[in-house]
């Protein structure tokens, strides 16, 4: 059982915080963005929308796999089955790692700092919330216990 508040009966809290920092992340990118010359501005540009399209890609990729247990909410949906096969194979959060990655190469693209530290910050709130939703998967399937020893949460073989 996690320590970790539920945040409403199927987790919308840990959802309104996540939305509230990717809009912080947004916004700050904007109004904190410093003014790069041209081939340094080209390389955040180029390199920053390579993350962000990557990110996508996890994410569509990631919620198509999960068929109907896709939810943004960290509790499962009812009848949900326990998808381990795909990206899941290599990660318990692909959809989490997709997001991330698209935070931070908004906040590379628009080279601003604030919005990198708070894309750090995003890092933290998903871990929580992964770990809160690991919790409910565990009462929901019993084989979840078995596959998040041996699948890493982020980062395959690492984190």
């Amino acid at each position: 059982m996690s320590r970790l508040p539920g945040l409403g009966p199927r987790g919308e809290g840990w959802l309104a915080l996540q939305l509230l920092l990717l809009l912080a992340i947004g916004a700050s990118a904007l109004l904190f963005a410093p003014s790069l010359s041209g081939a340094q501005r080209s390389v955040a540009i180029v390199v920053g929308a390579a993350m962000i399209l990557l990110g996508v890609g996890v994410v569509a990729l990631a919620a198509r796999q999960l068929g109907q247990g896709a939810t943004p909410l960290p509790r499962p949906p009812e009848g949900a089955p326990l998808v381990v096969e795909g990206l899941y194979r290599e990660v318990r959060h692909p959809i989490y790692v997709g997001v991330i990655l698209s935070a931070a190469g908004w906040s590379v693209a628009m080279a601003s700092l604030p919005a990198l530290l708070l894309s750090g910050a995003l890092v933290v709130l998903l871990d929580l919330k992964a770990r809160r939703e690991e919790a409910w998967l565990i009462e929901r399937h019993p084989r979840y216990a078995g596959y998040l020893r041996r699948t890493r949460r982020f980062i395959p073989r690492l984190y």
